[in-house]
């Protein structure tokens, strides 16, 4: 049970510095709505080392803390719309089974994006801005893809740290 806790306080405190750093970059790439998605790196990792019910509060309290310190109202609904959506999608394939690691966070990366899109459509009241879909389909991919090959290289040394690791005080 600490150890749950444990994981859950650092995952949240991961992805808010994750969000942090990512409002630093100025990097724009010209669409509204499109970034790096740094702090989704964490909630994929969470995905696979917490229940789901955990993974979900952790992507609900990441938005809504980020979107409180360094976003706006807006920010936060586009944001939970998408980190909702993405992360049913992605515990509904982790659990069909069959999928990599990189799979499904391209999934989550797709997927969070257009959620974000739906909610721009009910915001603005027109279906115009579905012209942003290709190339939101395609930044989810390559982002989903990134944060994918990540998320598995530290699952990987996660279970080796398990592995490796050794009760305190013990001398074996």
């Amino acid at each position: 049970m600490r150890d749950r806790v444990a994981y859950f306080g650092v995952f949240t405190a991961l992805a808010l510095i994750f969000s942090y750093v990512e409002s630093l970059i100025p990097i724009s790439f010209g669409i509204p709505g499109v970034k790096l998605g740094l702090a989704n790196l964490i909630i994929v990792t969470a995905l696979f080392k917490l229940e789901l019910k955990e993974a979900f509060l952790l992507s609900v309290v990441r938005v809504l803390l980020s979107g409180f310190l360094f976003g706006n109202y807006f920010s936060i609904i586009y944001s939970l719309a998408g980190a909702l959506l993405s992360l049913s999608v992605m515990a509904l394939l982790k659990r069909a089974g069959g999928f990599s690691i990189v799979g499904i966070s391209i999934a989550g990366g797709v997927f969070h994006n257009i959620g974000q899109l739906f909610v721009a459509m009910i915001v603005v009241e027109m279906f115009s801005v579905a012209y942003y879909v290709p190339v939101l389909l395609v930044a989810g991919l390559l982002t989903g893809g990134v944060i994918g090959i990540l998320a598995r290289e530290i699952l990987k040394r996660l279970a080796g740290l398990q592995a490796g690791s050794r009760e305190p005080g013990r001398n074996d």
